[in-house]
């Protein structure tokens, strides 16, 4: 089967000279959940912005469906759904007011049991009759959902979508992300919050500098770059290693009440025998022991301090 987006040699200059975007080429499937991840002005907001159609692309393709965004961008664009961070400007309409609109501008007939079952499900039924205005910050970041979901898209781009918003909207936000996918849709984020990442997304890719450096399927990802940790916890504190554990990598830790080595899962020899054999060398007894795998937060930071 084909991808639902397939992006080929994508580039974007602004006039100024600035390059937002490399020639960059993905490929996303109909149904699961990509996070693109990176730091601010990595040109996450650009690409997306690109594929949606608000801004043209200096170069490349982008096929929608099978639709060229740019010689057929309505049948493409009607099969994306856009959840931006900015707040949009009519403020003064009324929240149902707004979804109606919405889903009119794609040309679509009234649905008024879509639209309720939407509003629902965004906790936003009692405000259905509420100006924008009148609506808290994280109100009108649902309004933004509902208006994204209204016209039935395809694909749902979520640009930093519980970036400043409560732990509710937070939790309702992956309950809409799991149901949506169970339907089919598939979901394109941003994210600083990493953790979320880790959790919903099938795959991965890292952007830095307008270069997309790194597309993976999350586990391939942790299992090939994570690295593990293992504490060791000392019966008693030391305040120095002992000289013959020097260069084996072993750091102290907790203020000398345990030691800290990182080692590769995934090496043919992990170095863990050696330690505990060094340790007990030394005459340093210890009382547990135990590793964690490295997340994908630390993978990220090491992935986009060495571009």
């Amino acid at each position: 089967m084909p991808p639902i987006l397939s992006i080929r040699n994508l580039e974007k200059t602004y006039d100024g000279g600035f390059q937002a975007l490399k020639p960059l080429s993905l490929d996303i499937h109909a149904g699961e959940v990509f996070a693109l991840l990176g730091p601010n002005g990595a040109g996450k907001t650009t690409l997306i912005s690109t594929v949606c159609g608000l801004v043209r692309p200096s170069g490349g393709q982008i096929l929608i469906g099978g639709h060229d965004n740019q010689t057929a961008y309505r049948q493409a664009r009607r099969l994306v759904g856009l959840v931006p961070q900015e707040m949009p400007t009519l403020q003064f309409e009324q929240v149902r007011d707004l979804i109606r609109l919405s889903r009119g501008l794609f040309g679509l007939p009234p649905d008024e049991t879509l639209i309720e079952r939407i509003l629902k499900d965004l906790s936003l039924w009692d405000k259905r009759d509420a100006a924008l205005k009148e609506l808290s910050g994280g109100m009108k970041r649902r309004v933004l959902v509902a208006k994204a979901l209204v016209h039935e898209p395809q694909i749902l781009f979520l640009d930093e979508p519980t970036a400043g918003v409560d732990v509710e909207l937070r939790r309702d936000m992956w309950r809409i992300v799991t149901d949506l996918k169970a339907r089919g849709v598939t979901i394109i984020l941003t994210t600083h919050y990493i953790e979320e990442a880790e959790e919903m997304a099938d795959r991965v890719g890292v952007i830095t500098r307008g270069e997309l450096i790194l597309v993976e399927e999350k586990a391939a990802l942790m299992r090939k770059l994570g690295r593990k940790e293992l504490k060791v916890e000392l019966a008693e504190p030391v305040s120095v290693l002992p000289d013959s554990l020097s260069g084996l990598g072993i750091e102290l830790a907790d203020e000398g009440r345990s030691l800290r080595y990182i080692y590769d899962a995934q090496g043919e020899r992990t170095g863990i025998t050696g330690i505990l054999n060094a340790l007990s060398d030394a005459g340093l007894r210890f009382h547990d022991l135990h590793t964690k795998q490295s997340s994908l937060e630390e993978i990220f930071v090491d992935l986009v301090k060495d571009s």
